[in-house]
Order: C-alpha cells, then structure tokens, then sequence
C-alpha cells in the first residue's frame, strides 16, 4: 500500500498488501509483513533442533529448514515488494506442500522411489512455468489444491490417533489455518475500508504468525504419527510449559 518514506529499492512490481509501505525505514517496504515471519523461523529452529536431537528420520528435518526458507523468502518479499522476490516467497510455498505430501502419503506407497522421484519433477517444472508466465490467480488456486491433498490425510491421522495431547496438536494445526486464512482474506478483500480505521489489524502479518504456528503444529503432530508408525513410543511434552513438542524413546537394539 502506497504512501511513507522514499524506497530503496524502486517502484512496487509486486503484490501490494494492506500495510502502508516504508513507514518506518526506506529499506523495509512492509515493516510488520516482514517481521511477522520470525515466529516461523523460531518456531522451525526448535523443530530442528528436536529432530535432531532425537534422531527423527531425515524429512522430519528437512520440513523444518523448509519452513525457514519459506518465513525468509517472505521477508526478503515483503520487505522489497519485488516481482522477483514474490516468486522466491511463493515457489517455496509449493514446493513445501509437495513435501507435506510426500511426508503424508509415502508410509503407504508401494513404490517408495516413484513419488520422490515425481514430486521433485513437478516441483522443478512448477518453479520455471511460474518463472515464465508469473501465474497470479491460478498460483493461490493450485496452492490451494495442494492443501486441500493433505486435508483427507491429516483427518485419517486424526482419526486413528487415540492419544489426547496428540489429538489437541490436530485441533490447533485445524484452529490456526482457520484464523488465518480469514486474517489474509479480511486484509485481501477489505483493505480500502480497513485502511480508513483508527488501527490497521494487519490481517496479513496475522496470517504470518498464525501459519508460523500452523506449520509447527502440523509438523509436531506428523511427527507424534510417524514416531508410532516406528513403534518408538511417541508422547507430547511441553517446554516452558506451554510449547508442545514430541518426545520418542526408541527400543534398544538388541
């Protein structure tokens, strides 16, 4: 939204959203659209660090660091307002969800090297045809899709899932994606009225905080049904008292 300092960095090329730009420094265009991706990144470091720690299977942290990458690409696009920068915030996007797919589907299939294998292709073909043409409506329509993909999945996790705390982090990951997605729909649809009131709620920095929390509940909840799958004993902890995480105890070799 235009209006505030001069810019460092040009002319907007890319979407503009609902928060003044350059209001607090000529080098950030959207300054709470920026910092309302650390939550993501801190959120994805302590995962990490968990799947790490406890020796969780690789894809477990592979999710976590693309999580990072994608709460980074958010900011360098929010803070630069950049067509080029747009795309290296939503290309990640997809090619997350292809990996939540993956995380998702793959205990079942058959074939382990096929889906792998057809998922990088098309995460590969996707980020040239959105370098080429620069899809715009038909990028939040097939982003969508790929969510909806997962949705029967996760309810199929939930479902067979008897543990009490697990089943809370499914109901948040639920409660999260809810909120903010009516966050960036308010703030999409709603901005010219919401930019005459006293106080902006900044529905799209919002959404940020909210997903940040999304993907970490998320996350956490695949990895309680992954770590059952292995037969290591999975239960919810709490650090500082409030922040969920799992904790496994694998059986000893004999």
């Amino acid at each position: 939204m235009a209006d505030g300092l001069s810019s460092f960095w040009g002319p907007v090329t890319s979407t503009d959203w609902c928060e003044k730009n350059y209001v607090y420094s000529s080098y950030i265009a959207e300054f709470l659209n920026t910092l309302s991706n650390v939550p993501c990144i801190l959120l994805a470091l302590f995962g990490l660090i968990n799947a790490l720690r406890q020796r969780f299977e690789k894809r477990f942290s592979v999710l976590h660091i693309s999580n990072m990458i994608l709460a980074i690409g958010s900011m360098l696009y929010h803070a630069t307002l950049q067509h080029m920068q747009q795309q290296g915030d939503e290309t990640p996007m997809v090619w997350e969800m292809l990996l939540y797919i993956y995380i998702l589907y793959s205990p079942d299939w058959h074939y382990k090297s096929t889906m792998p294998t057809f998922l990088f292709l098309y995460g590969a073909a996707f980020a040239v045809a959105h370098a080429l043409f620069r899809f715009g409506i038909g990028f939040k329509v097939h982003y969508a899709v790929l969510c909806l993909l997962c949705i029967p999945r996760m309810y199929k996790y939930y479902i067979h899932t008897t543990d009490v705390p697990a089943k809370r982090l499914a109901k948040l990951y639920l409660a999260t994606i809810t909120i903010g997605s009516l966050c960036w729909l308010c703030d999409r649809l709603f901005c010219e009225k919401i930019s005459l009131w006293y106080f902006n709620p900044q529905g799209h920095a919002l959404w940020h905080t909210f997903m940040g929390f999304n993907s970490y509940f998320a996350n956490t909840f695949l990895m309680f049904c992954r770590a059952q799958q292995r037969g290591w004993n999975p239960k919810v902890v709490h650090t500082m008292g409030w922040l969920p995480y799992v904790k496994i105890d694998k059986p000893k070799v004999q």
